[in-house]
């Protein structure tokens, strides 16, 4: 067994470098007889001769399976308080027209961010009644097809635009369903560019007191402005923390302050707000230094909190949501791809002396999966193809893209002997993998199959070449002006 000094500290040294983490995975994925991975019983090496590689492999049993589980735990969890929890899942994430058919058939309802996900909710046949919209700086278009479809809620950003949605609604002589998000003001610990309850960030209303306004916060200003205005129906307030978050008490806090804020409505304006939207954010294990919680946990915790909370403050318990995204699809899907290029570097250690390091390049990178490189994520890989008995040593899976900063995998133990034409597959990438591909270098964007009882089928299908073309406008030459 040889142990890196390059390896990171929470990175050990796998005493079966063939073995898979669990916590990582699709419960349906494990090793065959032959030693090849398999998810509901279809081999990888069967995946990428009919799809090709790089490929992004849903286990829809599983995505299924996580999605009853955050309903059915957050449901017992609040039965008793509110009669139960609306769970949104956060389409950004992952959203097609067949997921989004799945979220609906398990009870779930869907959260959207722009017109075009709007469409692909419309395209699934979901009721307008169970969708919502977020959003810092929503379009007139986006608002107006969001009345247009009757929607449950339209999550409001900012006072300009709770001022545009209140005159479309009247022009039209509706009212428009609202909640207002606000920053209450906790810090998650998470990295910065996905902490989205501090202050200082683009997102939702503060609730620290404005001096400018003779110390009325935006949020109390926004409370005041939607109950007076005739196009606007308030439903409640909404917050959402971060993401990749495994500590409870950011939630819990969150939850406090804004049923605190709750009962200072109820005593300026007599009025209760009938629901509270405590947001997403919940982690998942991309490597095994992560300890997700499940969902009855959290749920546990969050029913206890809002029902003291809600008995200190003389509030009815309003009828709470949720939105998660990555915990329900992260875990359901790997990234497969084939290896190509192998290249073994020295680098310098802390001790002053050198160690090796191995370069395994695939077929992929970052235009397939970005958030190592927006965010320093960290991710694991195997070999997928094949078991080795060979020693594992410390590699780097990285991309084919012309950029040193396209890494896929920057820590991992791979057996010595992984090389050309072997397959890898990189679990935990369905959230914010696919959905923030781009065709970096004119690379395609892979395709998306969704395994299930043994049997394999695209639901999002590859992009070739012809589409790639097909918006490049060539003037031929005769037809461009003069100059």
């Amino acid at each position: 067994m040889t142990v890196s000094p390059l390896a990171p500290e929470w990175l050990s040294h796998p005493a079966d470098a063939n073995a898979l983490r669990p916590q990582m995975w699709a419960r349906d994925v494990s090793r065959g007889a032959s030693g090849e991975l398999e998810v509901a019983g279809v081999s990888v090496s069967a995946l990428a001769r009919e799809f090709g590689t790089p490929l992004f492999v849903v286990s829809e049993a599983d995505f299924r399976a996580r999605a009853r589980d955050f309903k059915d735990s957050f449901d017992a969890a609040f039965a008793d308080l509110c009669g139960g929890v609306d769970v949104y899942y956060a389409g950004k994430a992952f959203l097609c027209t067949a997921v989004a058919r799945w979220v609906r058939e398990e009870g779930l309802r869907l959260d959207t961010c722009s017109g075009g996900e709007l469409a692909v909710a419309l395209r699934a046949g979901i009721p307008g009644t169970e969708l919502g919209l977020h959003g810092n700086n929503k379009s007139d278009a986006e608002l107006t097809r969001a009345l247009d479809m009757g929607l449950g809620r339209i999550v409001v950003d900012s006072m300009a635009e709770l001022h545009r949605l209140d005159a479309l609604a009247v022009s039209r002589g509706e009212q428009a369903n609202v909640m207002l998000r606000l920053t209450p003001g906790v810090h998650a610990h998470t990295h910065e560019f996905i902490a989205t309850a501090h202050e200082d960030q683009k997102f939702g209303l503060s609730m620290a007191p404005d001096p400018a306004a003779g110390g009325v916060s935006p949020a109390a200003a926004a409370v005041a402005a939607a109950l007076e205005a005739k196009g606007i129906r308030l439903l409640g307030l909404h917050c959402h923390i971060g993401s990749q978050i495994f500590e409870p008490e950011g939630f819990e806090l969150a939850a406090k302050r804004l049923l605190g804020f709750l009962a200072d409505i109820k005593a300026a304006h007599g009025v209760e707000l009938p629901e509270l939207d405590l947001g997403g954010g919940y982690g998942i294990a991309y490597t095994e230094a992560d300890t997700p919680r499940p969902p009855a946990e959290i749920a546990q915790a969050m029913a206890a909190v809002v029902g003291t909370t809600c008995t200190e403050l003389g509030l009815a318990v309003p009828r709470i949501s949720i939105e998660p995204g990555r915990a329900i699809v992260g875990p359901t899907t790997f990234t497969l791809y084939r290896a190509g290029t192998v290249k073994t570097v020295r680098v310098d250690t802390a001790d002053g002396g050198t160690a090796e390091r191995r370069y395994v390049s695939v077929d992929g990178g970052m235009s397939d999966n970005a958030r190592p490189v927006l965010y320093d994520a960290d991710y694991s890989a195997v070999l997928a193809s094949r078991t080795s008995e060979d020693d594992a040593v410390m590699s780097r899976v990285v991309g084919k893209h012309c950029e040193s900063g396209d890494i896929v995998v920057r820590d991992v133990y791979l057996p010595a002997d992984t090389g050309d034409g072997d397959l890898l597959a990189v679990p935990g990438t369905g959230a914010y993998c696919w959905a923030l591909s781009s065709n970096y270098n004119y690379i395609a964007r892979p395709p998306v199959v969704a395994v299930s009882n043994g049997a394999a089928r695209l639901i999002i299908r590859g992009e070739t070449e012809e589409d790639l073309l097909a918006r490049d406008i060539d003037t031929p030459a005769s037809d461009r002006p003069n100059r």
